[in-house]
Order: structure tokens, then sequence, then C-alpha cells
């Protein structure tokens, strides 16, 4: 279908109904012209009807509706299809993907969904796979992988289609990958294109000009050794007449400088305007030169057309971890404007006519912790914001945590583990200490107070209009309707609607188990429903310590929900649950070998299993394991005796580091097991 007849499918007919793309649009903007759910009904929704994923991992995906039947995705990266109207199950595809490569994966085994074209379905595997299936039926047509095996590189990201190729990142910086995006043919898989983020081999030719530009600001050391970063592993937008592709680019790696590079080092942190037929890069902007804080630009990227200075422009939106809401030019890269839409400490302001921050001075950490805000989780992370042309706010995820980084001075690199190169204890009191605290209190690693919101952000006078304060740091994505309604989930296991407008909340539901997925809206059968992905998980429920009580309470068993005006279908009960009881383990334990495991915990257990050992309620509470676990841990950290469950192999360690962790874990149990 040639571009300007795509465009203008999703002014009328069947797409008005349907959520076909992503964000719904090219231009990501996640809003809904449906408006038969609004402010003055939205109270008389009901649940019209749930399906049981089989999962109790996360679930992040945006559902794709199309004709009546929705597709998306689960943990593992399964892909089913349901009837949009009642729920039913019409196939599923499991991918098969190897718990090794779950072994790999940061931030859990998740999967952001899948695209829909011309009869197709395709979705990037967690093992770097790009699979083409029958729409109808779930066959497999073709795949194709995108990465290399033998390197730790995932995918978890939705792909696009643009102009007959479907586009595709991946992830792994903070493991030790170099990070690119790729097109292939929608039809044959095809590798089209292939745009390297990040210079390889300096000893080498090349792959593109833009990386031969890039080339001087890495400055010293041997990154292309330790991967460098940049991964493309969550958001792409398009821009049908402009004929360029946005993409947003990840993090550093390893994060601090003195394992990578100095400099600026393109294209870390940036948003990339691409030629979608060739993959030629036409303008870059950076958000963070010379990013050692984890501050990825990966996040939600939406197109507008906003009234700014008297005058009309077609503008790039974007929230990314580090702190600042940007307004670009979207034709040329040109910064219009960027404030703090939380707190802020690691700058000072954003230099409107360089386009650079000022970097505050004590934001540089070496061998000193310095507590920071955002933190690496960000001030918005991957959970979509949404914009209404109703209001003309953007509706902003947002979170406030600090978090107190510092060089690890003991650093090894490890292939396929996490090689952030910061040291994990200083982190990790960040991370334990915030979930344990009442709302406000102050961190002692330093800085504010950690929050979670829902923020209304105006974006052309940059500033906020409204927010809804979360009693847990995990929310959701949000979703805009022409109802005068923003929708988002809550870690707290409910789904709210609020008045775009003003904020006030207007419904709320039970969800049965935390939710971080964003909420879509479509009409199939003349009645509009609102549906969501309920499933906890991902990389900050991993690293929480703070399980929400439905979690727990619901084994985070997976589910499709899905409300319509005056449904009346019962939410999925969960079993009756109660923690396993602690046999009480008399053993003594040597300090010294203690602390020693503490801190092997933390450098390489705590991202998945919760600082302080406190589990996140998705992967076990190593503090409540049986007896068998214990004597077993040699088998299951050194010989990877559970790597088929996802669980990592540490075959560097020696027997004696398996014996301090171990007495570090029963230390923890001893003290679960006193306060009870």
């Amino acid at each position: 279908m040639p571009t300007l007849l795509v465009v203008f499918a999703f002014a009328c007919g069947r797409e008005q109904e349907d959520w076909p793309l992503h964000g719904r649009t090219p231009a990501e903007q996640r809003y809904s012209p449906l408006a038969d759910i609004d402010e003055h009904n939205v109270a008389k929704l009901g649940l019209a009807w749930s399906y049981a994923t089989g999962t109790n991992r996360g679930l992040e995906a945006t559902p794709i509706v199309a004709d009546g039947v929705m597709y998306a995705t689960g943990s593992w990266s399964v892909v089913f299809a349901l009837d949009a109207r009642t729920g039913r199950e019409l196939w599923r595809y499991d991918p098969k993907v190897s718990g090794e490569a779950g072994a790999r994966a940061c931030c859990d085994v998740v999967n952001r969904g899948v695209a829909v074209d011309r009869g197709r379905v395709f979705v990037g595997a967690l093992d770097g796979r790009l699979i083409a299936l029958d729409a109808e039926t779930g066959a497999p047509l073709w795949e194709v992988a995108t990465t290399d095996p033998a390197l730790p590189y995932t995918i978890t990201g939705a792909p696009r289609i643009v102009k007959g190729k479907v586009v595709i990142g991946n992830g792994g910086a903070d493991v030790g990958v170099r990070g690119y995006v790729s097109a292939y043919d929608a039809q044959t898989g095809a590798l089209a294109w292939r745009f390297y983020t990040v210079p390889g081999d300096p000893a080498q030719p090349p792959e593109s000009p833009a990386l031969a530009k890039a080339l001087p600001t890495w400055q010293g050391g041997e990154w292309w050794k330790v991967g460098g970063g940049g991964t493309v592993w969550d958001s792409l937008a398009w821009d049908a007449e402009l004929d360029l592709l946005y993409v947003g680019t990840g993090n550093g790696g390893p994060w601090t400088p003195r394992l990578r590079s100095s400099g600026d080092n393109l294209y870390l942190s940036s948003i990339l305007a691409l030629r979608p037929d060739t993959g030629e890069l036409v303008w870059h902007y950076q958000t963070t030169p010379g990013d050692q804080w984890d501050y990825t630009a990966t996040q939600h990227m939406i197109l507008a057309e906003l009234e700014i200075g008297g005058r009309a422009r077609r503008v790039l939106l974007q929230a990314p971890k580090n702190g600042f809401f940007y307004v670009l030019d979207r034709a040329t890269g040109e910064l219009i404007s960027a404030a703090p839409y939380v707190p802020v400490t690691w700058a000072e302001r954003v230099d409107l006519a360089s386009g650079r921050p000022i970097v505050a001075p004590a934001a540089r950490y070496g061998a000193q912790a310095v507590a920071l805000q955002p933190g690496p989780v960000g001030g918005h992370n991957w959970q979509p914001m949404s914009f209404s042309p109703g209001t003309g706010l953007v509706y902003i995820p947002a979170l406030e945590m600090p978090f107190a980084f510092r060089d690890d001075p003991n650093f090894v690199f490890r292939p396929t583990r996490m090689n952030t190169g910061i040291d994990p204890l200083a982190g990790g009191l960040s991370m334990a200490s915030f979930a344990q605290r009442a709302e406000g209190e102050r961190s002692p690693s330093g800085g504010g107070r950690t929050v979670s919101a829902l923020v209304a952000w105006d974006p052309v006078r940059q500033r906020e209009a409204w927010r809804v304060e979360h009693p847990h740091v995990a929310n959701g994505g949000t979703l805009a309707t022409a109802g005068n309604l923003v929708f988002q989930g809550t870690g707290r296991a409910t789904l709210a609607a609020y008045r775009a407008s003003d904020g006030e909340r207007l419904f709320e539901a039970k969800t049965g188990t935390g939710v971080v997925a964003p909420p879509i809206t479509y009409r199939v059968g003349g009645e509009q429903y609102v549906a969501v992905l309920a499933g906890f998980g991902g990389g900050l429920a991993l690293a929480s310590a703070d399980p929400p009580p439905d979690v727990l309470a619901s084994g985070n068993a997976g589910h499709v929900l899905a409300w319509k005006l005056g449904g009346t279908a019962a939410l999925p009960e969960p079993a009756p649950w109660q923690p396993a009881p602690l046999p009480a383990l008399d053993e003594p334990l040597d300090p010294q070998r203690t602390a020693r495991g503490e801190a092997t915990y933390a450098r390489h257990c705590s991202g998945c299993h919760g600082p302080a050992a406190i589990g996140g309620g998705t992967l076990p509470d190593l503090r409540r394991s049986s007896p068998a676990v214990y004597e077993d841990l040699g088998n299951i950290l050194i010989s990877g005796s559970r790597l088929a469950r996802g669980m990592p192999r540490f075959d560097f360690m020696a027997a004696a580091d398996v014996a301090d962790v171990r007495a570090y874990l029963l230390s923890r149990r001893a003290e679960l097991t006193a306060q009870h």
C-alpha cells in the first residue's frame, strides 16, 4: 500500500475501531478517537472477559487488535490470538526459547508485543530470532536469526512494519554487546539493511559514514572488546510524510567510561532519524553525551503537531530516563525545549543553544559513591506514555528514585553476565532501601523520596499540569482517549481511569496481579472495550524487594483482561495462598563468610532475586528456599543445573564463593524466621 494510503487508512474506517499498531498509529501517540466510554459513564465499566496466559512472569505487551482478533505475547515470547469480543483463544504459538536465553536477559523474560501486516504476525523472540506467523492459523512462515547466538543479545521489544520492512532492535548493553537496528523484508525475511549505533574495532573500516563521524567521539579505551552498548531495545516511530524512522538508542556498556571510552560516545543515549529504505542517518540528537548513568533514550517517542512560539511545529516528544522532557523538531533534530519532569540532580539544566546538558560537577562518580536522581531505572522507563490532542497533555508513567553510583574497583568482565562496571554494594543500598521506606522518607543513600506517579505534562509550557501518586513504584503504561480519559495500571493490581483534563480518578478495578503493561481500547460488535495484560515483572519488579500482596496472593498468574460498559464477568479468583513454613536451620555461621557472601550476592544475584535477598514476587525469594536448595547450591550456581529454567550458570565461581553465598542466604533466612 503506498505511503499516503497508509496514512489515510488511519484517518477513517476500520482502523478507528481497531488498535492496529504498537502505538495505534505510526506517530505512537497511544490515543484513541473512540468515545463510547467517556468521563461520564466510565464508572459503569465491568469486566467483559479474561484469558489466562498460563504464565507467572512479567507481561509487558501491547495487544494488537485487527478485524476482531487480538494478538499479544506473553512471557518467553509466546504469541496468542484471541477473539477480541470474547477472549476465546484462536491459536497459540510457542517459539520454544531456551532457558539459556532467559539467563542472558537483564530484565525478565518479557516481550512487548507483535506487529501485524498483510495477514502475517511478526514477533521478536528473546533468543534473537525474528519470526513471521500466519495471522489466521499461527503457523510459522519464516524465521531469521537477527543476532549472533554466541553473543548475549536478547529481544524484548516489539517489531514495527515500515514500508514493507520489519524493523527490529535488540538488548544486552549491560551484559556486553554492540547495538544495532535491522530491517528485514516482510515477505521473505531477507535482511534489507542494518545500522550499527556505536563504532566497532577502529582497526576495521567503519560500516557507515555515520560511524566514521562517531569514531572521534570515542576517545581511548577498547570499548569494542566489551560491547560498547547503544542497543535499540524498545522505542521506534515513523513519520510517513518526512519519510523518517526514529530510533531510540541505549546506554553505554559498561556504564563507567573508565572501562569503555571517554568522550561523547556517539550514538549512545540518542535519538536517530534514519531513512527507512536504506538505514541512512539523516540527523541525530544525543540526550546524554558520554552516558555513565544508564540514561537510555530508548523510551517511548511520540510524534505530534504543536503550536509553539506562535507557529505550528512538527515535533518529536520524549521523556527518557535522564529526567528531562525533550521537544525536538522532527524534521531537523533541532532542540526546541527541555525541562525536568522529575527531580534531576545529575545535571543543572539543558543548554538550549548547544543542546547539551550542563552536568553537575559531582555527577561524574569515581571511587566515592554519589547519590543522584534519577537512578538507572529512570524518571521514565519502557512503560509507554500517551498524548491527547484534546488536552494537549502527555501522560507519563514517572518514577522518582535516587541511586548511589560508584565505580567498581574490582570489576572483571565476564561474558554473558552483568558488566555495568559500577559497585553493586553502593547500588544495592539504594535498591534495598527504597521499597522498605514509607512514602516521602529520605533515602539512606542520599537524595529525595521514592514515589511513582502518573504525571500529566504540558509539552508547550514544559510544566506539570497535574499528577497522581501511587503507593507502589511499579506502574504501567498509559492510554488516552477522546472520552477525556487516561487509563493506567499499577503494581498494586489495579487499572484506573482518570479525567484527562484534571486527573480526577473516575474508575478503578482490581486486576488480580500487578500491571506494568499499557492498556489499549478498541470497538468490536458495536461495543468499546478497554484491555490490558496483567502480570507483574520486568527489571524493576525483579530487583524491587517490594512484592505487592496481590502478586504473592495470586502467584502472579497472568491474564488478559477486557472491560466494557455493563460487563458482568468475574475476575478469576486466585487459590488461597499461604507462605511456605520456614523450618529452622540451626547452623553456626561465620560472620566473615557471611559478609563475603553478601558482596558476592549483591554482585551476581540481587538483580533477579532482589537486594538483601528479598524477592520481588516473581522469582523465588531465596530466604524461603527449601533445605535441598541450599545443599545443592553448588550445582545450581556452578554447574548450571537449572539453566533450562532460566537460572544462569556462574562457572567462574569457586566452591568457597558458593559457601559464602550460602552463609549469607542462611543469615537472611534466620533474620526472617526471627521476625515470625
